[in-house]
């Protein structure tokens, strides 16, 4: 029960590793905000945690939606201690001069803007009761980047180095900010690093992980807890590879 007594929101906990993350947390003891922008995804994953969790629809590159999320800790369980910037997107393999502008826009909605608007809103919080934890999610791609998918690779770049500062700036007022860095894993989005799944394209990806295997939502679980858990109370700032040794 690392996590008892605490109280989070999980932002894209629909599906994937948010929903690893979240169902890790509800295991070991926390009170769970289950955000994704699909209401019956989240939902859905909230039935199944049980009365320590609860469903809200919110677009985390929507201002209002943010206030409303987090207020829903409050209203919800009495509080919040640990913040997970979970919900990202991708986009498919293409040279990087490519991409839809309006497809760029949206990774910078979702992967970049949406972390500065979650620190607007909970900071505040956490400042005023002198403790909590955001928890970002980046990406191995943000360390050793794949090419073709340069400006997914930039947005997690831009993850690690806000994640980095952030703890510089906050650990003076009893916050703690990490990463985690996660290789391509078994969801949804894995089909859109790699173009196509198919048992040749996977074959190829694995062969890049050393442990030979993608991450699962249990991996970015089981990482998620111990650093948001007191056990890392003097762990901030990391960006921590969850990766099979992608990284190394």
């Amino acid at each position: 029960m690392r996590l008892e007594n605490k109280i989070a929101v999980v932002t894209g906990a629909g599906s994937g590793f948010g929903a690893g993350i979240a169902t890790k947390f509800v295991a070991e003891g926390a009170k769970v905000i289950v955000a994704d922008r699909d209401r019956d995804a989240a939902e859905q994953v909230a039935t199944e945690l049980g009365g320590r969790a609860h469903a809200v629809a919110a677009d985390v590159a929507v201002r209002a939606d943010v206030t409303r999320m987090l207020d829903a800790a409050q209203a919800a369980f009495g509080g919040l201690d640990i913040l997970v910037n979970n919900a990202g997107v991708g986009h498919l393999p293409q040279p990087l001069e490519a991409l839809a502008e309006a497809e760029f826009d949206r990774i910078v909605a979702v992967n970049i803007k949406a972390i500065y608007l979650a620190a607007q809103e909970v900071v505040p919080r956490f400042k005023a009761q002198r403790r909590g934890v955001i928890l970002n999610i980046a990406s191995t791609a943000g360390v050793s980047p794949r090419p073709r998918l340069t400006w997914y690779n930039a947005s997690k770049g831009y993850v690690i180095t806000a994640t980095r500062s952030m703890a510089v700036e906050l650990a003076p007022s009893g916050i703690r900010v990490v990463a985690l860095n996660p290789v391509a894993g078994e969801t949804r989005m894995l089909k859109t690093f790699m173009g196509e799944d198919t048992p040749e394209v996977r074959a190829k990806f694995l062969s890049t992980i050393p442990l030979g295997r993608f991450s699962t939502p249990e991996d970015l679980g089981n990482a998620a807890c111990f650093l948001c858990s007191d056990e890392a109370s003097m762990i901030t700032g990391v960006a921590m590879e969850v990766d099979g040794g992608r990284c190394i």
